[in-house]
């Protein structure tokens, strides 16, 4: 069964459980699985945050549950028709949409942006499948992939311009045609993302390189799942180098306690941190910035996540604290623009790939 029919089967059994309650006599009850923070646990097989089994009863013979009842059966609604007709809306879209509706609307976006999470833990599918999607520029993959899109078009993410290949909203309803890449490159930053297109590491590491737009969108991290996941692509994450950075590399490799619920869709558990590491800041004398309150406060913070608790991650936490200082991805061009091409990534790889070598510029 694909994607599109479990959903659509999801929200039929959800209308066809209200009416049973209204046949009943009975007023609708909705069970909501909890997203507050004491019922997002950590899964250490499944390497990221995932929701426990707390629910929460909505009720329409409770006058404070009606409203979100409403607002729940009219999103669910809206989800059936968009997905019917093969459309999209934005979660702006479906905001201003509601305005229309005859009751349920919605005090701000916030509140519909919830509304849309509820049909998704309710139902288990992404808002995505919905054809429901935020208000977001896609980012980039730049390298040897072509893809085929719902519509048939095929684009080589080589020959889509300097950008590269525009990842979508709706990840799932593309097809990897033919990838030659070897690995893929996650680069925190549009500046270092442009960087290495520019330097042709594509071409020099047989890789894909994606830019995160600092953190990575649900489609960016979707992007990346897949093509580790089909295309057997080992992922590296390149940041800056501050417990920022770290974090932003994190959520792609266990996910994002907001997103507990769809982590399994997004992360990429065997995704590599490469850096920059406090270690890279003295070896490659990289220049610094003095940590403020908040990095401090951040490490101290990032010290207590379950995510962080392997050895290697509490010593790069502790490095950083000692040392007090951050850097950027930037810093490397102290060396020269084609260092990081020349020296500091291919240094990275053959820590896991002890065989590589780059090709000629």
């Amino acid at each position: 069964m694909d994607k599109k029919t479990k959903m659509l089967n999801e929200l039929k059994l959800l209308g066809t459980n209200i009416i049973d309650y209204l046949r009943k006599g009975e007023p609708p009850k909705l069970q909501v699985p909890s997203r507050i923070t004491s019922n997002i646990v950590y899964d250490p097989v499944a390497r990221c945050y995932v929701l426990g089994d707390k629910y929460k009863l909505r009720s329409a013979g409770n006058i404070a549950h009606v409203k979100k009842i409403a607002q729940t059966m009219c999103v669910a609604t809206f989800g059936k028709e968009l997905a019917e007709k093969s459309q999209f809306a934005t979660l702006r879209e479906m905001y201003y949409y509601g305005e229309g509706w005859p009751c349920g609307k919605f005090v701000d976006q916030q509140e519909s942006d919830m509304v849309a999470e509820d049909l998704e833990v309710m139902l288990g599918c992404k808002r995505e499948d919905f054809g429901i999607y935020p208000e977001e520029s896609g980012a980039g993959v730049f390298g040897d992939v072509l893809v085929r899109e719902p519509d048939g078009n095929e684009i080589h993410a080589e020959k889509a311009g300097m950008g590269g290949y525009t990842i979508p909203p709706i990840v799932d309803d593309i097809e990897f045609v033919r990838c030659g890449a070897k690995r893929l490159i996650a680069v925190e930053t549009l500046g270092y993302y442009h960087r290495l297109v520019q330097e042709r590491a594509y071409k020099r590491f047989d890789a894909l390189i994606v830019g995160l737009k600092g953190q990575a969108s649900r489609a960016t991290r979707r992007m990346i799942r897949r093509l580790h996941g089909e295309l057997k692509l080992p992922v590296y994450v390149f940041t800056d180098g501050d417990p920022w950075g770290s974090f932003i590399a994190m959520v792609v490799i266990s996910g994002s306690a907001k997103a507990a619920h769809v982590n399994k869709e997004l992360a990429t558990p065997n995704a590599i941190w490469i850096g920059v590491t406090p270690e890279d800041i003295t070896k490659y004398k990289l220049p610094t910035d003095k940590f403020n309150d908040q990095d401090f406060k951040r490490i101290e913070e990032l010290k207590k996540d379950p995510r962080y608790q392997g050895k290697f991650w509490q010593k790069q936490l502790e490095l950083w604290e000692k040392m007090g200082a951050k850097s950027e991805q930037q810093g490397l061009a102290r060396h020269g623009l084609s260092y990081v091409v020349e020296k500091y990534l291919p240094d990275k790889i053959r820590e896991h790939e002890p065989n590589f070598k780059p090709k000629p510029a």
